[in-house]
């Protein structure tokens, strides 16, 4: 037993290991030890948090220490339980003293670390938890002075080491545990050591001032439950000091020696309660977040509630509003059209009135006369008769024969045609009150379309054309984007058109050969929306031939768009741009191009020697077009067609009937192409990374051809240049330094 409790002896206190600590050489040293190697090289200027590192006391080897220092290392618990034992065994040996075993407290096996008793019971019972160096506190502070002392050394010492959680447990009633007398009298400390509450009489007599009850940690009373740790499920009386990480239990040093948990992997108390509880305060954080999220949240969702109940109101008091300003007006309406039929019923019944006194009067004139006549019929003597008849009865007659006359014009019409109420149309727009809602959205009409070169106007239909207040016409250069709403949010490069009234609309002073997208937007009160986006294109830059530029020898039409072989025009000046030397019959166009997709056709007719492309304005005039490598050409000599560039040239397939050639130049997109306009098909295209502006020419060594100019791009031209474009995306990418037709040709001769 001697010689294993030397073992057991910490080389610093010379006492049984305590809370020992394993250091990376494989020793142990007791926590309080290692605490007073530290607090021994503190300074003024170099406090105890700043020492990084100190000596193995054993064999010299340097330990580092980590941010949390003495807490970084790990603790022996398998040394601890060791002592447990050690101590147990020689508490309950024959050779103990029968008096001694009286006097000691009745030991309970220690705990692998004050950590793990005080944090896993009294930090637990107490909801808050202590930190392993809380809960051992420092080796000055663990010590007492002896019983027989002062009373205010347990106190000093008692306030220094006990945690908050304690002292909130603490019970100024709990009764000494050692006490034989009956009742027990009141407990004045705790031993956390030892677990018992004792009485000042029993603290003096069972813990004298020398080792090992120094190191005992004393306390103000507490209850016996929050003392004590908790013991294991499997073994009775063994307190857990371990954590099972396999099956996620505390477990004791039985459970890991003997016991089922022997093969699995265990941690101890302290490194789980830092882990969990590293956890567990990251839960509590991310959880606080998210309630704090969900409070600013329901606080948004209160605001629009409250703010639905303000707008409800508004628009509750609007169509109260409205609806009164609709009643009002009515009711105007009403008393100026019963105003007006007051009116008109006194205006005819002025008339009639006016009409029934004329009645009146000539009904009077009428009855007057009638009883003259009557009294004069009743007259027998004949001279009387004759001498008093005579004067009425040319009264009677006059009045017979002016009857029309003497009968007013009755007007009897008691109607109101000229009132007809037909509210019919009015009650319809009553009866569809409602709210406002955005317009559908307008209808571009393709068909309905035209362009020129400069101008496209814009023809669309909208199914809500009475509830639209305005139309905006909005357009850009189409760069071959097919997600149209990308293109839409990129409004940097979008022209608009506000405030249109009708449903058509000329854009003018757009680029030639160019396509363009069109948006138009149908616009109320309500809001807006917009049509599907259009893909209209403006046509080809018209050109002529510039008389400047031809061969003396070439004599060119009053319109300047026909070319003929002439030897005998001999009398044209000689200017730098114009076609000169011998061979080099040929004209040039009046125009240059540096953008856009341009479309013309030369008109071949019995030619069968010409050479039809671009050059730059560079180009030697002396030589034949495609003999340099500022110019591009497609040439017939005779029943061979091929296409020349630098002086190289290929052959190409073509009909010997070929009377109509079609050229599209697209300079955006780098490509020249030649077509068989007649027959719709694709000649020959060049591959050309423009540097400058370019310009159509023309020669001809014999007949005559022809220029159409400024005509849209054909559907067959136009499939093909965009296969072509798709292919060169897809193969080489849009932009060459060296064109390909160049291999395989061969020089002209």
């Amino acid at each position: 037993m001697e010689t294993l409790e030397s073992e057991l002896t910490c080389p610093i206190c010379l006492e049984l290991f305590e809370d020992p600590l394993l250091l990376p050489c494989a020793h142990s040293l007791c926590f309080n030890c290692a605490h007073r190697i530290l607090v021994s090289h503190c300074s003024t200027s170099k406090p105890l948090e700043s020492i990084s590192a100190f000596q193995c006391p054993t064999c010299r080897y340097v330990i580092t220490l980590n941010h949390r220092g003495l807490e970084g290392l790990k603790r022996n618990v398998t040394l601890q339980n060791i002592i447990d034992r050690f101590q147990k065994a020689s508490l309950s040996g024959p050779n103990s003293p029968t008096e001694s075993r009286r006097l000691q407290p009745p030991q309970r096996p220690y705990t692998a670390t004050i950590s793990g008793s005080i944090a896993g019971t009294i930090g637990g019972g107490g909801g808050g938890g202590t930190s392993g160096s809380s809960a051992r506190g420092s080796p000055a502070t663990s010590s007492h002075s002896h019983p027989h002392a002062n009373h205010t050394n347990h106190t000093n010492h008692t306030n220094a080491n006990h945690s908050p959680a304690v002292v909130a447990k603490m019970d100024p009633r709990i009764s000494c545990q050692f006490c034989e007398q009956d009742p027990p009298r009141e407990a004045v400390k705790t031993c956390v050591t030892c677990e018992v509450s004792y009485c000042d009489r029993c603290l003096r007599a069972t813990h004298p001032n020398k080792k090992p009850f120094t190191s005992h940690r004393l306390v103000e009373p507490v209850p016996d439950t929050h003392i004590r740790g908790l013991t294991c499920l499997e073994h009775e009386n063994e307190k857990v000091n371990m954590y099972c990480l396999v099956d996620d239990q505390l477990i004791c040093a039985l459970c890991k020696l003997v016991g089922r948990h022997r093969e699995h992997q265990v941690s101890s108390l302290t490194e789980r309660f830092d882990k969990l509880k590293q956890t567990l305060e990251n839960n509590l954080t991310n959880l606080v977040k998210r309630n704090s999220e969900l409070e600013n949240q329901m606080a948004k969702l209160i605001q629009i509630c409250q703010q639905v109940e303000v707008n409800t109101a508004m628009h509750e008091a609007k169509l109260v509003e409205e609806c009164d300003e609709l009643v009002e007006i009515i009711r105007q309406r009403k008393q100026v059209i019963a105003v007006k039929i007051k009116e008109s019923k006194v205006m005819k019944l002025r008339k009639l009135a006016q009409q029934i006194a004329n009645c009146r009067q000539c009904l009077e004139r009428s009855s007057a006369l009638i009883t003259q006549a009557e009294q004069s019929l009743k007259e027998n003597d004949h001279a009387r008769f004759l001498q008093t008849a005579r004067n009425v009865a040319e009264r009677v007659a006059m009045a017979t024969a002016s009857s029309q006359v003497l009968i007013p014009d009755v007007n009897l019409n008691e109607a109101f045609d000229n009132f007809a109420l037909d509210f019919s149309r009015e009650k319809k727009i009553l009866e569809g009150l409602d709210y406002l809602t955005a317009p559908n959205p307008p209808s571009i009409r393709d068909e309905l379309c035209t362009a020129s070169h400069d101008t496209i106007t814009v023809h669309w239909t909208s199914e809500d054309e009475f509830s639209v207040t305005s139309y905006e016409l909005q357009y850009t250069i189409y760069t071959g984007q097919t997600n149209f709403i990308s293109l839409y949010n990129s409004a940097d490069s979008w022209m608009i058109v506000p405030n249109i009234k009708q449903n058509h609309y000329t854009v003018h002073g757009l680029q030639s050969g160019t396509r363009y997208i069109f948006f138009v937007k149908a616009i109320n009160q309500a809001g807006s929306r917009n049509s599907e986006p259009a893909r209209l294109k403006t046509n080809s830059q018209p050109f002529k031939l510039d008389p400047k530029t031809a061969h003396k020898k070439l004599r060119l039409s009053n319109d300047c768009l026909t070319m003929e072989k002439d030897e005998s025009s001999l009398k044209k000046s000689h200017t730098p741009e114009r076609f000169s030397g011998t061979g080099s019959y040929g004209a040039a166009g009046n125009v240059f191009i540096d953008s856009g997709c341009h479309y013309w056709e030369v008109l071949l007719g019995a030619s069968t020697w010409y050479a039809i492309g671009v050059s730059y304005k560079s180009a030697p005039k002396n030589e034949w077009s495609g003999k340099n490598s500022s110019s591009w050409v497609f040439s017939r000599c005779n029943n061979n067609f091929m296409v020349r560039h630098d002086g190289k040239e290929m052959l190409v397939e073509a009909s010997l009937q070929l009377r109509r050639l079609g050229v599209l130049l697209d300079y955006d997109n780098n490509s020249l192409s030649f077509h068989d306009a007649m027959n719709s098909q694709h000649i020959h295209t060049f591959e050309i990374s423009f540097l400058l502006p370019v310009v159509p020419t023309f020669m001809i060594w014999n007949k005559s051809v022809m220029i159409l100019s400024g005509l849209p791009v054909p559907d067959f031209v136009d499939g093909v240049a965009s296969d072509l474009l798709e292919q060169q995306q897809q193969q080489m990418g849009l932009c060459r330094q060296e064109s390909p037709y160049l291999t395989g040709m061969k020089t002209c001769h």
